[in-house]
């Protein structure tokens, strides 16, 4: 089987997909970005349920109901913060390990359609040229 990569921009929290995948923090608090983009789409219920999952390693995936969105599942995976101190290849493993999690979550539960956003970009400080060529 062979997977089609397409790259779109626009708002994660409006595509029709079976997942997207949702920048979340360890502690699956609401945030701001595409977590709050997500959660303001979905509504309440979401919150409601990431209280009773985290926290959640960097590097894990976890699966929701989409809830309100059109796509119908949420696949919530934390990156580690680029701004940190650290080794930075070990942050790129760990920034990895958000996707390749992320799609072996999706297989298990046989989502095929998923959406990324650019993983770690945003407040976490990812350098953007570092961080897509992880995503591909």
């Amino acid at each position: 089987m062979s997977a089609a990569l397409k790259i779109h921009i626009g708002r994660i929290e409006t595509l029709a997909l079976d997942a997207v995948v949702n920048a979340a923090n360890r502690r699956l608090l609401p945030g701001a970005g595409v977590d709050g983009a997500l959660r303001a789409a979905a509504g309440p219920a979401l919150t409601e349920l990431t209280d009773t999952l985290a926290p959640i390693e960097e590097g894990q995936a976890v699966l929701t109901p989409g809830f309100k969105l059109r796509a119908r599942h949420i696949i919530h995976t934390a990156a580690p913060i680029w701004t940190l101190p650290g080794d930075e290849d070990e942050k790129c493993e760990r920034l990895s390990r958000c996707y390749a999690n992320s799609i072996a979550l999706a297989a298990r539960h046989q989502l095929r359609r998923i959406a990324f956003p650019c993983l770690g970009t945003g407040s976490y400080g990812w350098p953007r040229e570092t961080a897509g060529e992880i995503a591909i």
